[in-house]
């Protein structure tokens, strides 16, 4: 499960409140923010791929690659910070990197891994809202950052941003689901609903058992009733 959206639309709530009914020991949650000095060293899919869910297990991915078609787009000093070659820096490597991450995604898809992707829709207004509600309540101005803030100069640059990721991205085997986040209980029950629809799709079952399996099952229970 991968979440995108601007800053306090809702990604850490959705996945808090969404997840809580899973067992905790089946499910992992990656935040990407910034990449470090490492990350930098390596190719823009590398810090996500090596963080994908093990089989059998949910991975929610708090923000992702697609990172590197957006704050990277909006802020094209980012994209010196990654070093790639000259030759390569060109006025479609946006489009090659749609074509980098469909590939990628399609990859993931054919073994197994099933791929849903939701982009929090959150109006400016209601931003600035929440903004606003952080910097008034004291328990919640732990959340204010000033940098989420000065964002806003380029809200229209990331939309158009955003536009044409869906656009690009959106594809049977993953999907984009655009949610309306100006009110979270609904946001809320959209992922809900589309991860409960995934997983059903799955038709998953508890192992079953093999006729030794029994037999060890027998004699485990037969020992255990003719303990001392």
């Amino acid at each position: 499960m991968i979440l995108q959206a601007m800053d306090a639309a809702g990604k850490d709530s959705t996945i808090k409140h969404v997840m809580s009914g899973v067992n905790p020991q089946g499910c992992q949650v990656n935040s990407f923010k910034a990449p470090s000095a490492e990350e930098l060293q390596h190719d823009f899919l590398w810090r996500t791929s090596h963080s994908l869910p093990e089989r059998g297990k949910i991975g929610i991915f708090n923000r992702s690659y697609y990172e590197e078609v957006l704050a990277v787009r909006v802020h094209p000093e980012l994209l010196a910070r990654e070093k790639i070659p000259t030759q390569f820096v060109l006025d479609n490597i946006w489009q090659k990197r749609f074509e980098d991450i469909n590939a990628f995604e399609r990859y993931l898809s054919g073994n197994g891994i099933v791929v849903l992707k939701f982009f929090l829709h959150l109006s400016k207004k209601e931003q600035k809202k929440r903004f606003l509600e952080r910097l008034e309540d004291p328990d919640k101005n732990w959340k204010f950052s000033m940098s989420e803030a000065l964002e806003r100069q380029h809200w229209e640059k990331y939309m158009r941003a955003y536009e044409d990721m869906i656009r690009n991205t959106s594809t049977k085997h993953a999907p984009w689901y655009v949610v309306p986040a100006d009110h979270k209980w609904f946001t809320r029950l959209v992922v809900a609903e589309a991860a409960i629809s995934a997983m059903e799709s799955l038709d998953l079952s508890f192992p079953k058992m093999d006729a030794e399996k029994r037999k060890e099952l027998k004699d485990a229970r037969a020992a255990l009733e003719h303990e001392a």
